[in-house]
């Protein structure tokens, strides 16, 4: 087989006007944490999401610090979250001086599950985090009559569902507060960067007191608590919004991407297990990932290794918190991680071609001894 260029695992694109606006910022001299961009930033992206608010900040971990502390969360508190999560969830609650509790994954979603949460919420509970999975939002309506029930926040960390749906809701709308993250492999970036969104006028001015070292709006150089300095440059917001002027054509691309991998893999499936879509769920689909079945000859991790080796970049999912040494349990959560043993990331970028996806599919098949139709 002839040696094919490199497929990356993600590629951000720049196809508006970023360059413009980063230009700009260094012409009017505008570029730290000052400067039209930021808010601008800040208003088109809460009209995206459908919130009164959003509040930048300067990366997906700092959104989730700055929601905890927006609810005065510290030693002796308990916060649910998925056990199957990127660390940055459980590393927020943890900065707080607050327990994380692990919950099990729905079998289908990925996501955390409803039917599961229940039975850990002790008198200790404050809130509920919730993970929008690679980009498939949580099955909200359980979540919410929880919270409800008990009188606890939920939190949405969105840093992989930029644009993705509940019920026809954009994601960071339907909770208390929504965290997304603008790293450079994020369906959109700025690099580095964050943002809160919520619809509480409080939480808001607690979460913009709290990112700006906790300096008195009104009063320059009064700090009436202790803050932090968890703010967005101007830089970063100029490119967020050039990016976010063009999200449309960011989420189309992922979709025709998506649409090509289910075309490919139909003849796979009785091995390879493929991401759903509820009827309910708008998929944002961060990721294009999929799940090994019982049967397949090779192995996860050799199969990683063998499609390095033919230029294609993949990465294992998420290993659940439960096993990590800063939070390792006894307890097993056997949803979750037979799912992060299972599943590989592939390639899930604006700029892949159909040809890109036949050869990863056609590989995939090849050590998964199955011939492509």
């Amino acid at each position: 087989m002839s040696k094919q260029p490199k497929i990356p695992l993600v590629y951000p694109v720049f196809n508006g006007n970023e360059k413009r606006y980063v230009v700009d910022c260094i012409d009017s001299s505008w570029i730290s944490s000052n400067g039209k961009y930021v808010s601008h930033f800040e208003e088109k992206f809460a009209e995206f999401c459908g919130t009164k608010y959003a509040i930048s900040c300067a990366n997906g971990t700092v959104a989730l610090h700055l929601a905890l502390l927006a609810y005065g969360i510290g030693p002796g508190d308990e916060v649910i979250v998925p056990t199957l999560t990127y660390i940055a969830t459980a590393n927020a609650v943890t900065y707080c001086g607050a327990r994380p509790v692990f919950v099990d994954s729905d079998p289908e979603t990925w996501n955390i599950n409803p039917e599961c949460i229940e039975e850990k919420i002790s008198d200790k509970t404050k809130g509920i985090i919730v993970v929008h999975l690679y980009g498939h939002p949580v099955d909200m309506d359980p979540v919410t009559k929880l919270a409800q029930k008990y009188n606890l926040f939920i939190i949405e960390d969105a840093a992989e569902a930029h644009g993705a749906e509940y019920k026809g809701k954009k994601t960071g709308s339907i909770g208390d507060i929504g965290c997304f993250s603008f790293f450079g492999n994020k369906l959109i970036t700025t690099g580095e960067g964050g943002m809160v969104t919520t619809n509480n006028s409080k939480l808001n001015e607690k979460m913009k007191l709290l990112r700006g070292q906790g300096m008195d709006p009104n009063k320059r150089y009064w700090f009436p608590i202790v803050g932090y300095n968890y703010r967005l440059t101007n830089i970063q917001s100029a490119i967020g919004l050039a990016q976010l002027e063009n999200i449309s054509f960011h989420l189309s691309k992922r979709r025709e991407v998506v649409n090509l991998y289910y075309k490919y893999f139909q003849g796979l499936t009785d091995l390879i297990e493929l991401p759903v879509e509820k009827q309910w769920a708008r998929h944002s689909f961060w990721m294009f990932s999929i799940l090994l079945k019982d049967g397949v000859e090779f192995s996860r991790d050799d199969l990683m290794d063998q499609l390095d080796k033919d230029g294609i970049e993949t990465r294992p999912l998420f290993y659940p918190m439960h096993i990590l040494p800063p939070y390792k349990e006894n307890a097993q959560y056997p949803i979750a991680e037979n799912i992060a043993f299972r599943g590989l990331n592939l390639p899930t970028h604006a700029l892949l071609t159909e040809e890109n996806i036949k050869y990863i599919v056609e590989r995939v098949g090849h050590y998964c001894r199955r011939e492509i139709e």
